[in-house]
């Protein structure tokens, strides 16, 4: 006997099997933007109230300046973005950034590629290093990297005779150049950040090297039972990041035209609250090279806002960095209790 019942239109029948998209999926897709771009977010609307504010704030002179101060914290904070993901730290990187600087000037009499390759090579070296100790030797990131911290700043100061002598980079040279020349009203190292950046970018979300950058960091247990290589994986990034800090240095050292030694001390924590703020977690396995950039020039618009109001010294820089961090730290522990929920 035929079924008397009404055949529903095909329309009906494919809205009735296409699911909709639930509350649940709809409140993780937020919490992960949040966590993601939520200091770009912040960026841009501290930018657009200071530049009501404070008249001068918004003028290209001030946003020259500011990209210019940001791109060396910036080079530093990519190396660091690598580390974190992987579940790492690297304490190590501001010694190593003003080793370069003063390595840099060194060479500089002799070409810019000896000026460019020394930092690289003694960097690169001390890098390497930490990456050895800690994924072939097991031992702690923390450990490693301050130790490689207190050598680093003692060969800078062995190398400047505690301090006392000043490498200067000969004028009108072509690593001189490298650090003061501009096109279009912004530096050299401006555009040198942002190419790193968008290398770094491509390298993270495109290639086989920044998967596995995320597996290890979120468990690196699975990543070696998936074949991954893990100890390789942790020796590049901390190769890396003994590149970038080194390579910043030199460009450092290039804009001011000289070796200064009393640069880079405290610099791994700007580069490390960076890189947090700008939404990586310090448990590795999540993060950005963008979310990074946001959050350094976030950084550089908060220290121009304090020369801005000018009764403020720079030192208050530090006290909203760190409170900051704390909310951002807060601030990702719930939206990944929420994610989880």
């Amino acid at each position: 006997m035929k079924s008397l019942t009404t055949p529903r239109p095909l329309s009906a029948a494919l809205r009735s099997t296409t699911a909709s998209p639930s509350p649940a999926a709809g409140q993780e897709r937020i919490t992960s933007l949040l966590q993601r771009h939520g200091a770009l977010a912040v960026l841009v609307a501290v930018v657009l109230v200071s530049s009501l504010v404070f008249p001068s704030f918004g003028t290209l002179d001030n946003a020259q300046n500011i990209a210019v101060q940001a791109s060396f914290i910036a080079v530093v904070a990519l190396g660091m973005t690598l580390v974190i993901i992987t579940g790492g730290i690297d304490l190590s990187v501001g010694s190593v950034f003003a080793l370069g600087g003063v390595l840099a000037a060194w060479a500089s009499q002799y070409g810019l590629w000896a000026a460019l390759l020394l930092p690289l090579a003694v960097c690169g070296a001390i890098g390497t290093l930490n990456g050895l100790l800690i994924a072939r030797a097991g031992m702690a990131p923390f450990i490693v990297t301050l130790a490689t911290l207190l050598g680093a700043r003692g060969l800078l100061l062995a190398l400047t005779h505690e301090g006392a002598t000043t490498y200067l980079v000969p004028r009108g040279s072509a690593f001189a150049e490298l650090g003061q020349g501009t096109v279009g009203g912004f530096g050299y190292p401006v555009l040198i950040a942002l190419v790193l950046f968008a290398a770094g970018g491509v390298a993270l979300q495109r290639t086989s090297f920044g998967q596995s950058l995320f597996a290890v960091g979120g468990s690196s247990d699975a990543a070696t039972l998936m074949g991954l290589p893990v100890a390789r994986t942790r020796i590049l990034v901390y190769l890396l990041s003994g590149l970038l800090a080194g390579f910043a240095g030199a460009l450092n050292a290039a804009r001011l035209s000289s070796g200064v030694t009393i640069l880079g001390v405290g610099m791994e924590l700007d580069a490390i609250a960076a890189v947090v703020i700008g939404g990586t977690l310090l448990t590795g396995g999540a993060g950005s090279v963008s979310g990074t950039l946001w959050g350094v020039l976030l950084l550089a618009v908060i220290q121009n806002l304090i020369n801005q109001i000018g009764s403020l010294n720079s030192s208050y820089q530090s006290v909203v960095s760190g409170g900051f961090l704390i909310v951002v730290v807060v601030a990702q522990r719930y939206l990944a209790r929420a994610r989880r929920t």
